[in-house]
Order: structure tokens, then sequence, then C-alpha cells
């Protein structure tokens, strides 16, 4: 079995525009005029904003999330090779409802329960497909070819594992103790390869749960902004070590990265799809995604969690919900609840901050307004923008995680009342380069009344991807150019006395590659200059 690998990683959007509009009074009111000062300063580096630490978040209190029903079977347990159409197989665990004999008699629902390229999870994974066999559930815990048993290469999330997972739902279908109705979920990899296998649309696919799921295997994670992200080639090395060359001689978004898309197959996600996603997770921007993409059928449940089953860290959403999504669609139970609403959200950081769990109709939720903040001369964040005015910073071309590049800073002035961010961040950035290109990251944090820096969200942009990863096109040197920079979905309250500070710089590591050419940029700010367009809730 191979060790098990780090876990994969999660970029580049525009959402739905939200109207501009008048806020509320207790949104407005949060924001004062900021304070005449110096430029933003660029040879000195703030303190890092380090990421939160969520407490526990206890259970929504919502009957889907409390659901269960008593064990009726115990467990039976083979391993098997499941064939599949050039000739190969796929090595699966298979779990079945036991009885005195063996495998209990009858026809029962089928679940994969993950499918991936970490063998050495199988035995975790097949604690999961116990309870659901014990509950009259026939499930399969699946290695991708090439790893575990199954042979092959591994080839993550590309045409041929899709069509291996599709004849491995077919082949469970068909079974003769199988009634037909076959359910999908993972985390992370497995989480990817539910929504991947959803949109070739399998006849047999009823529905699935994704956890932690792309959107998009080039966006979410190789390049973020057309930017290639270190933190994900420790994995390749240790999964898919052929994806080091193939990954980086696909630079634009071709059709090689297409095929490995949900976003490129979006109208194909019509299956009931439940999203568990992570306000700290990797993925949350290409989670928020499918939900916008196929409102009628998906439902996103956003914790307070980072990457992985989130019952494994706060025992928040555990098997009991899982259970009562493939009640309703693989057993035709109508009394298994669905979630009360579309969206179930926990409003970050937490208790003393953040409210807890709310539940939407949609997102970002009803009453969610556009607030437009300027970068100001001052180094300020403002809905008044000020005279115009000019900031550069020098790009670090020996970076290292202790050296990074200069940075820009702008910050607004102690909010009055909190601020409720609920949705994505849009930043148009007004910069020139001394080079024919340049990266752009964009960091968002809460700053607390002692200085204390916790990074919120982030996003970043490759100055020659700005008219999308299709084509590159260099910038003129010298000439301002506008780069619309999407920043991660988040949802979180910042406390009145707290700061909302935006940091821009070439630098992100180990986020983004360290690899932006050497030069100055600049950056327009003030009347006519950069700005963010914050997606906010009224704070009362």
């Amino acid at each position: 079995m191979r060790a098990r690998p780090p876990t994969c990683t999660g970029t580049a959007y525009t959402g739905r525009r939200l109207r501009q509009g008048v806020l509320a009074v207790a949104v407005t009111a949060a924001l004062t005029a900021v304070a005449a000062g110096p430029a933003p300063a660029a040879a000195a580096s703030p303190p890092p904003a380090t990421a939160a630490s969520p407490p526990p978040a206890g259970v929504p209190t919502d009957p889907f999330f409390t659901y269960d029903r008593p064990a009726q079977y115990g467990v039976s347990r083979t391993d098997v090779r499941v064939p599949v159409r050039d000739g190969s197989f796929i090595a699966c665990d298979l779990y079945r409802p036991g009885g005195p004999q063996g495998a209990a008699p009858g026809r029962h629902p089928g679940l994969i329960l993950d499918y991936t390229a970490y063998a050495d999870q199988a035995e975790s994974f097949g604690v999961q497909a116990a309870y659901f066999a014990q509950r009259g559930y026939n499930g399969l815990v699946c290695t991708t070819r090439g790893s575990g048993e199954s042979p092959g290469r591994v080839d993550p999330f590309g045409p041929q594992e899709q069509r291996d997972n599709y004849d491995v739902i077919e082949w469970l279908a068909a079974q003769p103790w199988s009634t037909g109705s076959v359910g999908q979920m993972g985390v992370s990899y497995g989480g990817h390869s539910s929504l991947l296998v959803a949109v070739n649309q399998p006849p047999h696919l009823k529905a699935i749960i994704p956890v932690n799921g792309l959107h998009d295997w080039y966006e979410n994670t190789i390049y973020r902004g057309g930017i290639y992200s270190p933190r994900i080639r420790p994995w390749q090395q240790s999964v898919a070590p052929d994806t080091l060359t193939t990954y980086a001689d696909h630079p634009l978004y071709d059709r090689f990265w297409q095929d490995r898309s949900v976003k490129s197959r979006r109208h194909r996600l019509t299956v009931p799809t439940l999203e568990i996603n992570g306000w700290y997770d990797r993925y949350r921007d290409g989670m928020v995604k499918n939900y916008l993409a196929a409102k009628d059928n998906v439902w996103l449940v956003s914790g307070p969690w980072k990457h992985g089953y989130p019952a494994k860290q706060y025992a928040d959403i555990g098997p009991g919900a899982y259970l009562a999504w493939w009640d309703r669609w693989l057993r035709h139970d109508t009394t298994a609840p669905l979630p009360r609403a579309k969206i179930t959200s926990y409003e970050t950081p937490g208790p003393g901050a953040g409210t807890g769990w709310r539940q939407y109709p949609d997102w970002p939720p009803p009453g969610a307004r556009a607030l437009r903040l300027a970068f100001t001369r001052n180094g300020g964040l403002d809905r008044a923008p000020g005279r115009p005015g000019a900031a550069t910073f020098t790009v670090n071309t020996e970076q290292t995680p202790a050296a990074p590049d200069e940075r820009l800073v702008f910050q607004t002035d102690p909010l009055r009342h909190d601020l409720v961010l609920a949705g994505d961040i849009e930043t148009t950035v007004k910069a020139s380069f001394t080079a024919r290109d340049g990266n752009i990251a964009v960091i968002v944090s809460d700053i607390a009344p002692d200085g204390t820096a916790t990074r919120v969200t982030e996003g970043w942009l490759k100055a020659s991807h700005r008219h999308g990863h299709r084509r590159a096109v260099p910038v003129t040197p010298g000439l301002t150019t506008g780069l619309r920079v999407h920043v991660w979905p988040t949802h979180y309250r910042l406390k009145n006395g707290h700061r909302l500070r935006i940091t821009v710089s070439s630098d992100d590591h180990p986020e983004i590659d360290s690899d932006a050419p050497a030069g100055q940029v600049g950056l327009k700010v003030g009347a006519r200059g950069s700005y963010a367009e914050l997606t906010v809730l009224p704070s009362a």
C-alpha cells in the first residue's frame, strides 16, 4: 500500500453580481472615514495573518442532521474485482448487509463510499461502509486505476478514471442483490470523483454527496489564477508523479483540463447533490460554484472545518445526515428529511464573533448587498475614494517563505459595528508592471484591536490571464491594466473594533509559485483607482 499522501488543495470565479444599492444602516455605519496618514508602505511587511482556529460548532438545529435509524443487519465483507470496459478491473471492498450465513437475502440500494487513489484509507472508509450495510445498503470502497490492487497508472480525475467509475456504478446496479439505485460519496479525492462521474450521467446513479469537492481541477487546485500552486507538488509526487510533467505541459486552460472539470459540463450536474463544504477548506470556492451552477438540485452545507469529513473533527455532520439523504433518494422514503433550506452555513469564526449556524434559501443570502471599498492614497479602505494617487512595490526575485516580496496594505479604521462577509469578494486592481507579466495576490484579513491578524480569504491572478485562462496576453510595460481578481467566498463576521485589511503583493507562498518577473508593480488608488467589492449582510 502507498504511504498516505498529503491531502489535495483548492480558484478563479466571476460569481453572480450583486446589485449596487444602499446598504442597511447597520452595515453602512460599520465603516468610518479613514484618518489622514502616510501613503501605503511597501518596504515593510505587516505581521503575517494566521489561519483561524475554529471552535467546535455543534449540530445545526434541523432534523436532517440528527436523523438515524437502528441497524437491521450484520456486515458481510468480500474483495471484488469489478470489470471495466477496456478489459481491466477496479479492486474494491464490497460490504453487504449480513445475515447468519453470510450476505443477507434480498435486494438493496448500492453506494460507492469512496472512489480514491488512497489505498491505505480503505479501512477507515470501510467503517462507514459497514454502518450503511447494517442499515440495508450494499457498499463499495474502490481504489482507482493504478492505486492499491487496481492495475495501471494513476491519472487523477482523467477521462479513463471517470469511465472506470461509471462502469463500477453500472456493475453494482446490475447485481442480482441490487435494487438498481446507486449513490456515490467521498471526501477530497472521492468528492472530486463523485462530482465528475455525476456529470458523465451513468443511468443508475441517483444522488451524490461530495465532501470538499472540486468545480475545476485547473482553477481550484493546480493553477490558481493561472499561477502554479507549489502546495500541490508533494501530493503529485506521492500519488501521481507523471502529473509533474503533464500538468506543467498544460499551463493554459485547454481540452486537457476541460476533461477534468465539472465547470465545463455543469449543465450535466443534474442528480440530487448534497455538498459538504468547509469555510476553512481548500475547495470552498469550487463547492460554492457548483451550487451556483445547479441550484435546483444542489444543497450546500458549509461549516467551520478544514479539509476532511467534518464528523472526524467536530462530530457536526455525522453519518445520520448522510443516511437521511440516501434513504430519501435511493430508498424513496419520503419520511427521511431533506435539509430545511438549500443553504446551511456556519457564520465563522464562531461563538463570541460569528453567530454560528444559519439557514438560507439561497447563496449569497437574501439581503446581501455589494459594498465597494476603494484603496485610498493613505492606505485606507473607504467608501469615499478620495484624490487619485499611486503606490508601488518591488517584486523580490529571490523569494523564500522567510523573505516574501514587498506588499501594499490597505485597511479600514476600527469598525463601529460588526461587518458580516457572506459571499465572494471581487477586487479590481488597476496595476502597471515594469515586466511583461506579473502576479497579483489579494489577501483579506481580520485585524483585532491588539494587532493580531487572522487570514479570512484570498485570491490570485497572473496578469497575462486577465482575459481568461485559455490564452496568455502579455501586459505592456508601464501601461495601467485593470485586473479582476476573484477572492474566494466566505461567511465571516468581523466584530466591532476590528479592522478589515486587504494586502496586495506578487507573492503568497506556498499557495502560489513565487515566479513573478523582477521589477516594480504600481497600483492606481483613490478616485478611479483600485477597489474591492465585498458581499455583505446587515450585521444586526
